[in-house]
């Protein structure tokens, strides 16, 4: 067992202040925590669009590996990217549905990325995030922190899906003791101050369930077939540029935009990179990062990328500089090599660093004003609906909405910042987007029965 090392645990808590040692485990540990994104990225897409799944492998560890060295060497925050799920998920009905074929769909991601990037260059994004109240920026840390809990409890397979009660607590099994075994050794670690309990319990778990037979040893421990020109600038932009495709790109650009304020406001203020009054420092560095990510990836051939919740995992190990991300990023491309070797690392090896990253996330809960209900209920709700949705940018549209209105009711327009308009306005567009044609629709055909009614009259 390590020595306990108080110096170092202070070093981690207090604003930047952090060691090599420090960042290079928080690295690690990023890095574990969503290195699932290697394999399930490529499944994804490649069953629902019949790309070619080794390339998007390859693609998925070089778009995720350039684009989190270039958080950590340019905005230097321990904040790491990749493909977003859910947003491959789109991206995947995009093409499954018959809209579209996969190399449009890649186009559609490029200009939704490129929006992404003038939104950020005028500024636009860095008000919307400065326009949230601070009780609402704690209710998405809380939010989120149930959120990858829920995750983490449905991948140790300790909480299943149920017909009654749509969830339901799985009988222990011994994959589940496994994974909780790496989960005691992670709450040890916290409770002695010691650095690197995450990444202890995941490997711990991993070894014993590898010395239980549960896990397979791979026949080869390198990766040889891995060729990215399948996918690789493959997009086809002006095929994307058609109307009934905007509808598309703005659904993309409004996910991606929510969801990377969201992790990026959450894990930011988990790292202290706040100023004085409380805003997110570098803020316009990792927006516009975030946009250019996502360009990279369409070149490349892989769905939207985008900021991750895992790198909250990283931060809680006391990662606090960009040398976090740069060893994240060196890893997802040394993952090119490796892949075989990362493969053997189970889902429920990794789940119980979710949960515990949800645990701490939960502290902020304290920092929400439930004696203000204008403050408390929007809260509420962001917290409830990002949990249970499934959904950090559906959670936040339908948070930022109660906000507005209730603050109308209650005739506290000035309590309102302008740019808060502006997001109830898309938050408003997002949760709506999938109804619009329908709506048009409806409308075109009042009109017509009112304008047959008018020339009956004449």
């Amino acid at each position: 067992m390590t020595e306990e090392h108080p110096e170092l645990n202070q070093k981690r808590t207090s604003g930047q202040d952090t060691s090599t040692k420090v960042e290079f485990v928080a690295g690690v540990t990023t890095f574990l925590t969503m290195a699932y994104i290697i394999f399930v990225n490529p499944a994804i897409l490649s069953t629902a669009t019949g790309m070619d799944k080794q390339a998007l492998t390859a693609a998925t560890c070089l778009v995720s590996g350039i684009a989190t060295l270039i958080v950590g060497i340019v905005a230097k925050a321990p904040i790491a990217m990749a493909p977003g799920m859910g947003l491959n998920a789109f991206f995947a009905y995009l093409v499954s549905s018959g809209k579209m074929d996969w190399q449009t769909a890649l186009g559609v991601v490029f200009i939704s990325g490129l929006f992404f990037l003038i939104l950020t260059l005028l500024g636009l994004r860095k008000r919307l995030v400065e326009a949230i109240p601070a009780s609402l920026v704690s209710a998405l840390a809380v939010g989120i922190g149930l959120f990858i809990t829920f995750i983490g409890l449905v991948k140790l397979g300790l909480v299943v899906g149920d017909d009654h009660t749509l969830v339901k607590a799985a009988p222990l099994s011994s994959v589940i003791l496994i994974g909780l075994f790496g989960l005691l050794i992670m709450i040890v670690f916290e409770m002695r101050k010691m650095i690197g309990g995450l990444v202890v319990g995941i490997l711990a778990s991993t070894v014993l369930a590898a010395l239980l037979g549960k896990i397979d040893m791979p026949q080869e421990y390198f990766s040889r077939n891995l060729n990215i020109q399948a996918v690789a600038f493959r997009l086809d932009i002006f095929g994307a540029l058609k109307w009934g495709f905007f509808g598309s790109i703005f659904t993309l650009m409004f996910i991606d935009m929510f969801d990377s304020i969201g992790t990026l406001v959450a894990c930011c203020h988990q790292a202290k990179m706040v100023d004085e009054q409380g805003q997110v420092k570098g803020l316009d560095k990792l927006l516009g990062i975030d946009a250019l990510a996502t360009m990279i990836g369409a070149v490349l051939g892989t769905s939207t990328t985008t900021s991750y919740i895992e790198s909250a995992a990283g931060i809680e190990q006391g990662g606090r500089r960009g040398l976090t991300s740069i060893v994240t990023g060196l890893l997802f491309l040394a993952a090119l090599l490796f892949v075989p070797i990362i493969e053997i690392v189970p889902d429920y090896a990794t789940a119980p660093a979710l949960i515990m990253v949800g645990l701490f996330m939960m502290k902020e809960v304290k920092r929400i004003e439930f004696g203000n209900l204008g403050e408390a209920f929007p809260a509420f709700i962001i917290i409830v609906m990002i949990a249970l949705s499934y959904s950090i940018s559906t959670g936040l549209a339908f948070g930022f909405i109660s906000f507005t209105l209730i603050k109308v009711v209650s005739g506290k327009f000035k309590e309102i910042k302008g740019a808060m308009w502006i997001i109830t306005l898309l938050s408003l567009l997002f949760l709506t987007m999938d109804q619009l044609p329908g709506l048009i629709d409806y409308l075109r055909e009042i009109m017509g029965v009112i304008l047959d009614r008018v020339l009956l009259l004449v």
